[in-house]
């Protein structure tokens, strides 16, 4: 343990001791008072102490975080200091965005030399992450980052310019904004939401689109306000073209489904969510939507040698084609139009974009049902498959598609797979999406039932378990207690170097916290010793996850489990006993666990609120 932390440590210890064996009985509320006022100093002395610690941290993306984080804990006492562990927070996360940007430039150019596809994956964004912070405390330091960051993304699309798709659709920077935007959404801070997101939202992208619906989830008013804007630039811009309008079409009509199409008749599908009901906007605002969505469409199609349009001649016909049941629907008088303006691009249009099966033209539009038993449908490709290893491939796409509806037959079709390592890998995947199912469902017999006969991983079977304990806990505290205990038998069958076995023995004691405090406790030391053994565990990885790939397809399902991360179990159990939580904290020998732990334990104390003191008897 680093020098400062020690000696911080043992003078608190005797500290909280002395004041400890002075309280004989129950206080009444000054001295309850004088009691908070203490832990308060001790949670901001403790989270200082850390804040110091992280400049001596050799890894930098640690050391940004600690102090972002050390410095949102502190901005309601200490607002100076505070700003001051932001700037050293940036400054340390433009080293290690510097730093991933030249490793993704040296890997696209190996890739370039090699003649291999040019597909390289992006770090962590870390100057986001500070900026989410810095965004909901000070708007004008959280602009002066943003500005920088705009800065350094403009001169890195001027340096990329030549390798940029032409219909990217949105600049780097603005990408950006909206994605801080999101995060300050999701945090509840609506108007600071709106106050990042607004410079960005003069163009039509699948940023812009996507933060409007999540914004008219918080704030129709707002939301349909900036999105009649957005429509009112559209018309006026001569570039607006039919992705422009598709773009637009996802607010109002396929939420968090955003659809593009290329010149070639390729399309483009950025679904973020599955299937969400378009929201209940008004007439007026879907009418308005229509007559400019008309007026772009309707502009004539240009040669093919001077199209400069993102769609070509072939992307407006398969955008038309997609909106026209929407015309029909809403607009009938508009209608006959777009149709003779398909019939005109036609000529331009291959036969097999005008005749078949097109699932991005119908996709979010048309019912699935109304374009028959995907299982009819399935069988048909089925009839088409020469090769067994085709009809497994088909096998899983249909049992993933099957499962997520919860169609018995989804079962079935994965017993029908040959091979017997896919047909493993489809039943693992399904199993865990069938428990993902029942806790959404609140069903805690299903996601048990899956935990103890699915084929599920350990740490999967754990989630379900403490997921389910959840469930019942306040109507069958007998029976979560057993759950739980469950939980923990499997938790120790996991391997001790592996970081899995920390996180499923955190929401094991986050569990018992609430029923059984004395087996949280103890369930806390394993913890530590789980976290001091496994090299990798940071203590705030709240996710699980599950991944499928085929010939003829990846899938990948995420679930949050914030209850894996340290500042769930210690943010809980330190409001319960400062002390022994700040005694615990400071057994774990990574930085990244103390750190955890230790702003969880500071965040309980400052962010408590007091309760009035109970009046009457000891």
């Amino acid at each position: 343990m680093p020098f400062p932390f020690r000696v911080f440590a043992l003078t608190l210890i005797l500290c909280l001791t002395v004041s400890a064996q002075t309280r004989t009985t129950k206080p009444n509320n000054e001295e309850a008072d004088a009691e908070a006022d203490q832990q308060r100093t001790i949670a901001i002395s403790l989270i200082t102490t850390l804040a110091d610690e992280a400049r001596s941290f050799k890894d930098q993306t640690r050391r940004a975080r600690v102090q972002a984080r050390a410095a949102d804990v502190l901005w309601d006492t200490d607002p100076e200091r505070a700003r001051e562990l932001f700037r050293r927070a940036w400054e340390a996360a433009e080293i290690v965005d510097a730093e991933s940007a030249r490793k993704r430039a040296e890997e696209l150019k190996r890739l370039e030399t090699e003649g291999a596809p040019r597909v390289v994956r992006g770090g962590p964004d870390l100057r986001s992450e500070v900026l989410r912070l810095v965004a909901k405390r000070d708007r004008k330091l959280g602009e002066e980052f943003l500005k920088a960051l705009d800065e350094a993304a403009e001169k890195q699309r001027a340096e990329a310019a030549a390798d940029q798709r032409r219909n990217a659709g949105t600049r780097i920077g603005a990408s950006q904004r909206l994605q801080l935007a999101r995060r300050l959404l999701e945090d509840g801070e609506i108007q600071r939401a709106l106050e990042f997101a607004a410079p960005a939202l003069d163009s039509v992208n699948v940023d812009s689109i996507f933060f409007l619906s999540a914004l008219r989830e918080k704030d129709a008013q707002a939301a349909d306000t900036a999105y009649t804007s957005l429509l009112a630039r559209a018309a006026r811009d001569p570039n607006s073209d039919a992705n422009t309008v598709s773009g637009l079409s996802s607010y109002l009509f396929t939420p968090f489904l955003y659809v593009s199409f290329e010149p070639s008749g390729g399309a483009n599908q950025n679904r973020q969510r599955g299937a969400t009901p378009p929201p209940n906007a008004d007439a007026a605002l879907r009418n308005n939507f229509l007559k400019v969505a008309f007026q772009i469409l309707m502009q004539p199609q240009a040669a093919p040698d001077q199209d400069r349009t993102t769609t070509g001649a072939t992307g407006k016909y398969l955008v038309i084609k997609r909106l026209l049941p929407l015309f029909e629907q809403h607009a009938p008088d508009l209608a006959p139009g777009l149709r003779t303006q398909m019939t005109a691009l036609a000529s331009h249009v291959p036969g097999t974009f005008q005749q078949g099966e097109n699932r991005a033209v119908s996709v979010g539009i048309q019912p699935e049902e109304s374009q028959g038993d995907p299982y009819q449908r399935m069988q048909e490709r089925l009839e088409r498959a020469t090769k067994s290893e085709d009809r497994d491939a088909i096998y899983a796409d249909y049992a993933v598609a099957l499962i997520e509806t919860g169609d018995p037959r989804a079962k079935d079709l994965v017993d029908k797979i040959e091979n017997t390592e896919l047909r493993k890998s489809v039943k693992a995947y399904t199993d865990f999406q069938l428990a993902q199912v029942a806790i959404r469902k609140k069903d805690a017999d299903a996601a048990v039932r899956m935990a103890r006969s699915g084929d599920l991983t350990s740490i999967q079977k754990v989630w379900a378990l403490t997921s389910a304990a959840k469930l019942v806990r306040a109507a069958e505290r007998s029976r979560a207690i057993e759950l739980l205990e469950e939980a923990l038998a499997e938790s120790r069958r996991i391997s001790g170097s592996d970081p899995d076995r920390a996180k499923a023995l955190t929401a094991v004691a986050v569990g018992l916290g609430e029923i059984d405090p004395v087996r949280a406790w103890e369930t806390l030391g394993e913890v530590v010793k789980a976290a001091n053994g496994a090299e990798g565990f940071t203590g705030e990885d709240s996710r699980i996850s599950a991944r499928l790939q085929t010939k003829m397809m990846t899938q990948v399902t995420n679930s949050t489990a914030e209850d894996f991360d340290l500042l769930a179990a210690f943010r809980h159990l330190a409001r319960a006993d400062l002390l022994r939580a700040i005694q615990i904290a400071k057994t774990f020998t990574g930085e990244a666990p103390r750190a955890v732990a230790t702003i969880a334990i500071a965040r309980s104390v400052l962010e408590k609120r007091r309760e009035p003191a109970a009046s009457g008897g000891n």
